[in-house]
């Protein structure tokens, strides 16, 4: 039987998991809750039962598999296996999470930042075609990054390679929760959108459905905002573009640093698919020069929920073959 991989995305609500063939096919997957009470220390010992109990309930041995992967939040030493700092996890002291899954499963392990996770499952099986060189943005509840150069994930010297989110686009604008202004997580993230609508909502003087919705006080949300601007209201298109201006300054930047094959734009806000991506390409041709116009894609990710885990799975392929 060829071996398998396992692939693990750390979640802060759920775990998923998958078995993937060398190729990335997935061929099992399966989740469980994150229970992360008494600061998170049921995590490792939630994925070590499961991952135990689904090898036993396939009839597969330890050495069918020639390892695992996991993406998850917080700051990784990769080599040492540790992760600090995932504060939605309760994890704020530092886990040893690579002893404790191998000791309990005997099976190789490693894990990676889970932006730059997502990153590699999308050039392997998504968007990036598996070229050597692609950029992954994912836009949630703050954005991410990952950055592939050469077939390499970039990690830099303290492991901020990719941090996208934080390209500063608006000097002197909205604060960060990293404490610097402008960064691009405050104006192109879930909330920032948001962000984006209120303040701009102060000045606006025209008829306007979700002005109205913000002056009543409404909830409103990052996919209202691009639902009012696809139903032509003329204040949300205005937010959009001005959000869109934000995004297409960011990625013509790392392109013309980078000129990867493509730049990825992924989580919940690509949900708005070619009507957010056509307004980031014009912007981003304005801001490349014409040989990396001409060479860098812009592109919506193709795996969604599924990009973790087999960007996971293929994190354990690179490391082992190195190993």
């Amino acid at each position: 039987m060829d071996k398998k991989l396992i692939g693990i995305d750390l979640g802060g609500t759920t775990i998923k998991f998958a078995i993937l063939t060398t190729d990335g096919d997935v061929q099992q997957k399966w989740s469980i809750e994150t229970n992360s009470l008494d600061e998170g220390r049921h995590i490792v010992p939630d994925i070590i039962e499961s991952i135990n109990h689904r090898i036993s309930l396939y009839e597969m041995k330890q050495e069918d598999f020639i390892g695992i992967g996991m993406g998850t939040p917080g700051s990784v030493d990769i080599k040492k296996g540790t992760v600090v700092g995932a504060y939605n996890l309760n994890w704020t002291k530092k886990q040893n999470v690579k002893i404790q899954i191998e000791e309990a499963t005997g099976i190789p392990f490693v894990l990676d930042n889970d932006a730059n996770v997502a990153a590699l499952g999308e050039r392997w099986k998504g968007a990036g075609e598996n070229n050597p060189d692609v950029v992954f943005i994912t836009l949630g509840t703050g954005v991410g990054g990952g950055i592939i150069a050469e077939g390499n994930l970039l990690h830099g010297v303290n492991g901020c390679a990719g941090e996208i989110g934080h390209v500063t686009v608006d000097p002197g604008g909205f604060e960060c929760t990293c404490g610097k202004r402008g960064c691009l997580e405050t104006v192109s993230s879930a909330t920032g959108v948001v962000r984006v609508a209120r303040h701009m909502s102060e000045e606006y003087a025209g008829d306007s459905q979700l002005k109205q919705a913000i002056d009543d006080g409404q909830d409103v949300s990052s996919k209202d905002v691009f639902d009012y601007a696809q139903a032509e209201d003329a204040f949300a298109l205005m937010v959009v573009d001005r959000v869109c201006y934000f995004l297409g300054l960011a990625v013509g930047n790392v392109s013309n640093t980078l000129n990867p094959s493509s730049v990825v734009i992924g989580g919940g806000v690509s949900a708005a698919g070619e009507f957010l991506r056509s307004r980031v390409q014009n912007y981003f041709e304005e801001f490349t020069f014409p040989e990396v116009r001409n060479s860098t894609q812009v592109k919506l990710a193709q795996l969604g929920n599924e990009a973790g885990v087999i960007g996971a799975a293929s994190l354990a392929l690179q490391f082992m073959e190195k190993v």
